[in-house]
């Protein structure tokens, strides 16, 4: 009996002095997310924090870098993704902190409203600009670090970017294109350990979300008189007040799931509301159909059925 004290005694003390060393062997994992200051970014970095990372939250306001760094597990850095000195200087952050990068989130974006035909090329730059390259320039500037550490890029999309619909084109334009980098990255770097994780979330509350119905307001506005006049007063009328949708919780938890799971998903389609997911599922499955309908090598019903068995199998593995 007093064997078995002994043994239980040693075991416990071996624990006690263990589980601190082990906890130290464990580096804690840095992410930057960009566009940190509000909305869905903030969301995520703050989720990220709680979990334990350490997050760089990117923001452009001084005031917004303060507020950031003040929150436990978190340091706020300059990141305007469109500048790549900005770019630079965070991943010259990074090396002196030491603690390498583990991920980014390239959230950081703009909206606007309005028919395409009628929106000015600067405007148009602007959007593509920071939606579309922003996301290039700042992977491709943390890529030596990712690559280091077989980390993981997850980018925040849009059920726009498989949405098309009319007065918003310009930033699905851009979303559509943010799925293509998505799966592209995704194809480059899984050789190098890398994986590349898309969120497309449907309509949360979020800072965007005010900034895409002001523009969508003003462009009504500039649209009295036109051909676009009843259609965009439509499109305002369909938005209608982002500040009474839900907080983006569920976008932070897609984004936790990409940086902790064994194998993340390639996509993550997040919305409050289902009728949002049948809208964007049914898209999809039209252009499907639109493609195959008429082509030389068409696939007859049987065909295409076996091929989404096919799919659903992989997904499911």
């Amino acid at each position: 009996m007093r064997i078995s004290r002994l043994v239980l005694s040693v075991a416990a003390l071996t624990v006690m002095v263990t589980a601190p060393l082990m906890a130290q062997a464990t580096p804690q994992r840095a992410v930057l997310v960009t566009g940190a200051s509000t909305g869905i970014g903030r969301t995520i970095a703050e989720r990220l924090a709680r979990e334990g990372f350490y997050v760089y939250a990117g923001a452009r306001q001084a005031d917004d870098i303060a507020a950031l760094s003040k929150i436990p597990n978190m340091k706020g850095v300059r990141l305007d993704v469109t500048s790549t000195a900005d770019i630079a200087a965070f991943v010259q952050t990074v090396q002196k902190d030491g603690k390498g990068l583990y991920g980014v989130v390239n959230n950081a974006g703009v909206a606007t409203g309005g028919p395409l035909i009628n929106t000015d090329d600067e405007e148009l730059r602007r959007v593509l600009d920071v939606n579309v390259m922003g996301p290039l320039r700042v992977t491709r500037g943390v890529a030596p670090l990712l690559i280091a550490s077989k980390g993981r890029v997850v980018t925040i999309s849009s059920i726009s970017g498989v949405l098309s619909g009319a007065m918003l084109g310009v930033y699905s334009m851009s979303k559509h294109a943010v799925e293509a980098f998505g799966d592209a990255l995704g194809a480059e770097m899984a050789p190098l350990g890398v994986t590349s994780s898309l969120i497309e979330p449907g309509n949360y509350r979020s800072e965007i979300g005010r900034n895409t119905m002001t523009a969508a307001v003003a462009a009504a506005d500039r649209a009295k008189g036109t051909p676009f006049e009843a259609a965009m007063q439509n499109f305002v009328r369909a938005m209608g007040n982002y500040d009474n949708y839900p907080p983006p919780d569920s976008v932070a938890a897609a984004a936790l799931h990409a940086f902790t799971a064994p194998q993340p998903r390639v996509r993550y389609m997040v919305v409050p509301m289902a009728n949002q997911a049948t809208a964007t599922i049914r898209k999809a499955m039209d252009e499907l159909v639109q493609l195959n309908h008429g082509q030389q090598f068409a696939y007859d019903r049987e065909a295409l059925i076996k091929m989404l068995d096919e799919a659903l199998a992989r997904v499911q593995k």
